[in-house]
Order: structure tokens, then C-alpha cells, then sequence
């Protein structure tokens, strides 16, 4: 049993995100769990902070019920080092996963949702030793509850994707929200640029694990 953890409240994107898992890998056990005591959206190192604590509840509960990975539903990698300090199985965050899938292949480009997400995103590729690959983390100006609320944001994001793949020299732009798993789908492939989701990467790396 692998356990996708939101750290945010919001239901239907845990649903989303479950769903992502269960396709990109049928043979696995997915179950997808919901913070519902985490902010809605995290937005930010503030949400992020107010997300930790029942984040970890939930990890530990996991742990405890035998679960055989764990993947924090958040792009942010929202408490990754506490949650793998108290957990008995691998804990994956789906930034992690993706960044790491996309540096395989060369260098990536990660687009996001704010501008207060990009510091955090920095950060944590440089924590991973893949500063050397990045291009640019890059705000499509898109609020993360916006992407499943509103279809036409879409072409937001899609906008900014087209404009990483045009003028940061990557061969892949990294997806950076657990909530556009649905981009991929629905602006499919373009030229050479390979789009990453942050989800699918971790289920694949999960199912090995």
C-alpha cells in the first residue's frame, strides 16, 4: 500500500492527484489521504509551516499502518525531512521525484503557480544538489485552487510552459503543482520538450521503492 498524503484540505485535488497515481501505475495500491486540518492551498512558506503539523499526524499514522511508501502530494516537498525521520518506509515528495526524472535527461525548467512559490522551489532543487541543471523556476501567475476551479487557466499555463521551452535551453519543463496533473493531458506533448508531472514521477518511484 502506497499512501499519497495532501497536505492542504482541499478534497478534490487529493482525488485528482489519486487518481494521476492509480494510472500512471495500475499494479500498485495507491490510497490517498487528505489533510483536513492543513490550509487549503499551500501558497507559500506560511502555508507551508501551518501545513507541517497534521502533515506529519497523518505520516506517522501511515508508518504505523504498514504502508510501504508514502508520497507527500505537495510540491513544495512540504515537511520531506521530518516525515522520512519518523516514518519506518520511504517517504518520496513529488517535487523531489520530478525534479530528479527531469535532470536525467538534461536540463529543466519547473513552471509554478505564484511568485511566492518560486524561493521555495529554489531551494529545495539546489538541497538536491541539481542547481547545475536548472534553468528557471518561472510563476505562471496561476493560484493553485484556480486549476481546478477554472478551466481557462490552463492556457495560463500552458502560456508560460511554451515560453520556458523558447528561451531557457531545457529539455524538459517540470510541472511545479500537485494540482496540474491535468496540464499534460490536455496540452499533451510539444516538440522536443518533455512535460514532467511531479505526481506520476513519484508513483513510478514509489512502485519501485
Amino acid at each position: 500500500m502506497i499512501v499519497l498524503i495532501n497536505p492542504n484540505s482541499t478534497a478534490s485535488m487529493t482525488e485528482a492527484m489519486l487518481r494521476t497515481a492509480r494510472e500512471a501505475v495500475p499494479a500498485a495500491e495507491f490510497q490517498g489521504w487528505t489533510s483536513h486540518e492543513g490550509p487549503p492551498a499551500i501558497q507559500g512558506e506560511a502555508d507551508g509551516r501551518l501545513a507541517e503539523g497534521p502533515l506529519l499526524e497523518l505520516v506517522a499514522k501511515a508508518s504505523e499502518q504498514g504502508a510501504s511508501a508514502i508520497i507527500i502530494g505537495c510540491f513544495d516537498d512540504t515537511a520531506l525531512d521530518a516525515a522520512r525521520e519518523m516514518a519506518s518506509c520511504p517517504v518520496i515528495g513529488i517535487g523531489q521525484a520530478a525534479y530528479h526524472l527531469a535532470a536525467i535527461s538534461g536540463r529543466f525548467s519547473v513552471v509554478t503557480t505564484l511568485d511566492v512559490s518560486v524561493p521555495i522551489l529554489e531551494a529545495n532543487i539546489r538541497g538536491y544538489g541539481l542547481q547545475a541543471q536548472l534553468g528557471k523556476v518561472r510563476a505562471s501567475g496561476v493560484p493553485v485552487l484556480a486549476l481546478e476551479q477554472d478551466e481557462a487557466v490552463a492556457g495560463q499555463v500552458t502560456a508560460e510552459i511554451r515560453k520556458a521551452a523558447a528561451e531557457d535551453g531545457v529539455q524538459s519543463v517540470v510541472l511545479g503543482c500537485g494540482g496540474m496533473v491535468d496540464i499534460k493531458q490536455n496540452t499533451g506533448e510539444s516538440g522536443a520538450i518533455r512535460l514532467i508531472d511531479g505526481v506520476r514521477a513519484a508513483a513510478f518511484v514509489a512502485s519501485q521503492l
